[in-house]
């Protein structure tokens, strides 16, 4: 697994272990407190610790610069880019020079593949991507996936949403300022919210390890659709606290973050018919059972 001591990535190293399977992690540095083996890989340099490979059935690719972290400066763009594409390409490159006999490739992608469009349109796996900049990054992600043509290898791409979690990551970010007694609404707060809980996250990628049938694309997002300003009514009943819902105006938050506010003032709604239809049923396929579970 790549990736494997981010938010995603730690949550489904420990899934798996509880099932019985064996988790190594390919990580650029050395990791400290990790209770998995770690072999190193820098794939700027296209190097791979071969030992890291043996006895591999499946290979899990979740490494990616945070696309909210830092402003979109253009030298940033290129790390969020090179960190998915050149990554991928490096692991493509290492599985089809050695005619790796995995069972399967798995790699992270984005619901970013449609597009920050805040719309009536609710897209699926049948859409093609949209021309900006995640539209674009997530397409070359998933084409560098695709170079993997290995006969008995299924190669899958995980269209993530908005993941929420107990600990890190965007819903804790969400819920700072309600200890402050503000719930800030971001622009009009129309944006869909196209979110997905960590634990059925998870058990999609192991569904796709375990499921000889799934291969290519999949949005993995909860069957709700839910705009910004629904989700700060839901976060204030769950949440039993009161706040004083305050708007964002969207030039404020386009001073703050530039380029990057495409992804905080836009957001659209994204069907998962496609996985629901593979016999995925989701956990907390409701905002309020995700919540009430989560706080």
């Amino acid at each position: 697994m790549t990736g494997g001591t981010g938010l995603i990535g730690s949550a489904l190293s420990k899934k798996l272990v509880e099932k019985g399977y064996e988790v190594a992690i390919l990580s650029r540095g050395k990791k400290n407190n990790i209770p998995y083996p770690i072999y190193t890989w820098d794939y700027k340099q296209n190097k791979i610790d071969p030992e890291a490979m043996n006895n591999t059935d499946f290979i899990i690719h979740l490494s990616g610069a945070n696309i909210g972290e830092k402003r979109w400066s253009p030298k940033r763009k290129n790390e969020i880019l090179e960190s998915r594409v050149i990554s991928t390409e490096c692991i493509q490159k290492y599985i089809t020079e050695h005619k790796l006999k995995i069972k399967a490739f798995i790699s992270a992608s984005a619901v970013g593949y449609y597009g920050s469009i805040t719309s009536d349109k609710i897209f699926s796996e049948e859409d093609g991507p949209h021309d900006d900049f995640l539209g674009n990054t997530c397409r070359l992600w998933e084409e560098a996936v695709d170079k993997i043509q290995i006969p008995g290898v299924r190669t899958l791409k995980i269209r993530t949403g908005i993941v929420f979690t107990k600990a890190r990551g965007a819903l804790a970010k969400m819920i700072d300022p309600l200890k402050f007694g503000i719930g800030p609404i971001l622009g009009n707060g129309e944006q869909y919210l196209p979110w997905i809980h960590i634990d059925d996250l998870c058990n999609i990628y192991i569904r796709a390890m375990e499921d000889s049938e799934m291969k290519g694309s999949f949005n993995a997002v909860a069957p709700e659709h839910i705009s910004y300003k629904e989700f700060i009514e839901k976060l204030k009943v769950v949440y039993s606290k009161p706040f004083l819902k305050l708007y964002i105006p969207s030039f404020l938050i386009k001073i703050m973050f530039g380029k990057m506010s495409d992804i905080i003032l836009n957001g659209s709604r994204v069907s998962s018919e496609k996985l629901q239809n593979s016999g995925y049923k989701f956990s907390h396929p409701t905002l309020d059972s995700a919540l009430i579970d989560l706080l």
